[in-house]
């Protein structure tokens, strides 16, 4: 079983899950900002949720305030801001760290390498990592690879079959 499903997960609403909810799914894990020049691939994020969810696609929003300053807000902040500008549906973490010395587990996992070299660390808000259905890190985006890209796409497309 992938170590990514043991690990524990504080959603934005407060609940407490582990990343073996999505078992079984692709899931594109996504840190994310409301202040951030990207921030507007929230829609993008949520068409490819909704054109991609029914064949077994979760977008995993982790809210991070290490790049700028640009997710100052709180949880439920967050949240309501998420679904006023963007209809947003899918899930959100709590705030989480994606690098550094208080690094989320999920974040250690995504960005640990197989032949044990130094992992590089996340750049920048809305970098995208893409998890098979059996939990293997498939691929990473940076930042500027929006959503829609067609790279992407067809990278969800196989993981889904």
């Amino acid at each position: 079983m992938s170590p990514l499903y043991s690990i524990p997960l504080t959603m934005n609403d407060g609940t407490v899950a582990e990343f073996g909810r999505f078992k079984g799914k692709a899931v594109m894990v996504v840190n994310v900002a409301s202040k951030c020049g990207h921030t507007k691939q929230y829609a993008g994020l949520e068409e490819l949720y909704g054109r991609f969810r029914e064949q077994g696609l979760e977008v995993l929003g982790v809210p991070c305030n290490q790049f700028g300053g640009q997710e100052p807000g709180g949880d439920e902040e967050i949240a309501e801001f998420c679904q006023r500008n963007f209809g947003v549906s899918f899930p959100l973490t709590s705030k989480a760290n994606v690098r550094g010395k208080e690094q989320h587990p999920l974040y250690a996992e995504l960005t640990r390498t197989a032949d044990g070299s130094t992992p590089e660390k996340v750049k920048w808000n809305f970098e995208k990592f893409l998890v098979s259905r059996s939990g293997e890190v498939l691929a990473r985006f940076p930042s500027a690879v929006k959503p829609d890209d067609a790279g992407l796409v067809e990278a969800v497309r196989n993981a889904l079959n």
